[in-house]
């Protein structure tokens, strides 16, 4: 594999960002070694450290296309049994011993909706997103996404989720993170495209620091840029505005609005306003029960939030 720092369009290798190469860099990519000599099959993609390029405005994320078994569904909540949404759930449920935490939920998200999934803390929001992603296994019913049952590789290919309490190797760059994750789902040249997305959320600077021991909004724009590096069909994020400011919540509506307007389907969990009057639909959920699916205009999102 090529060693040689990346060069700009007119062949010089850019200014890069302070600290960018010294002792810790150093540091890092001899214990990314000694690891990745443990456990090969997941370390052999972030062996070499590239530098990247200087962040330019960032490009479209990438948006995979769906197989060419599958038959494109419309965007009306009910698509037929024989043309899969984007993301569908069958009676999904979910109990801890005797306690419920989510009640059988029907749902269904076609292809090239955005859809905003509100409701007070406790709801059962990420229940159901981690259990729609095959995160969780439910207590009872399914979940698919494009098709492909949740957790599977054709399911995990196709969607990129986005936790709302981010966890990071302990040992890794937020820059080998980025390597790391773009590798594994066949990205190649992602340098350009990972310093674009540090660019826009002010992250290009943090590139050679640990993500683990970030702020929680730097952390949470960390996981941002992992989950845009990577192709994806469909984008689950939960509540992905906490921690950020006002800088970061403008770049991470340009992000998903980009996506949304390349194609990819958007279900995000969130009480932000500037995000949900951008949505067709709202989903609320109260005490582990949907209690609200319709379109998005003329909604108040803050009664239905509190009542």
């Amino acid at each position: 594999m090529d060693e040689s720092p990346a060069f700009g369009d007119r062949g010089r290798a850019p200014t890069q960002p302070r600290g960018w190469v010294g002792a810790p860099a150093r540091r890092n990519q001899e214990v990314v070694r000694r690891r990745a000599t443990r456990e090969p099959h997941r370390f052999r993609a972030v062996i070499h450290h590239r530098r990247p390029l200087m962040a330019r405005n960032p490009r479209a994320p990438r948006i995979t296309t769906a197989s060419s078994g599958d038959t494109t569904a419309s965007s009306h909540p009910g698509a037929a049994p024989h043309e899969p949404g984007a993301l569908d759930v069958v009676d999904l449920a979910k109990s801890y011993g005797d306690a419920p935490a989510l009640d059988p939920v029907t749902l269904s998200v076609g292809r090239g909706e955005r859809v905003a999934l509100i409701g007070h803390n406790g709801s059962g929001k990420t229940t159901l997103l981690r259990m729609a992603v095959g995160l969780l296994e439910p207590t009872a019913g399914s979940a698919t996404i494009c098709g492909h049952p949740a957790g599977s590789l054709a399911a995990r290919a196709a969607v990129s989720y986005v936790a709302d309490q981010p966890t990071f190797y302990d040992d890794l760059s937020l820059w080998e993170h980025l390597d790391y994750v773009a590798r594994l789902h066949g990205v190649t040249e992602w340098e350009q495209h990972a310093a674009d997305l540090l660019g826009m959320l002010g992250l290009y600077e943090r590139a050679d620091e640990m993500p683990n021991r970030f702020s929680r909004g730097l952390k949470q724009k960390s996981a941002l840029a992992l989950g845009f590096i990577r192709p994806f069909e469909v984008m689950v994020v939960d509540e992905p505005f906490v921690g950020l400011d006002s800088s970061g919540k403008e770049a991470l509506l340009a992000l998903l609005g980009g996506a949304h307007d390349h194609g990819a389907t958007l279900v995000v969990a969130t009480h932000e306003l500037g995000f949900v009057g951008t949505t067709q639909r709202v989903v609320a959920l109260r005490d582990g029960r949907i209690v609200f699916d319709g379109p998005t205009a003329g909604l108040d999102v803050d009664r239905l939030v509190r009542t």
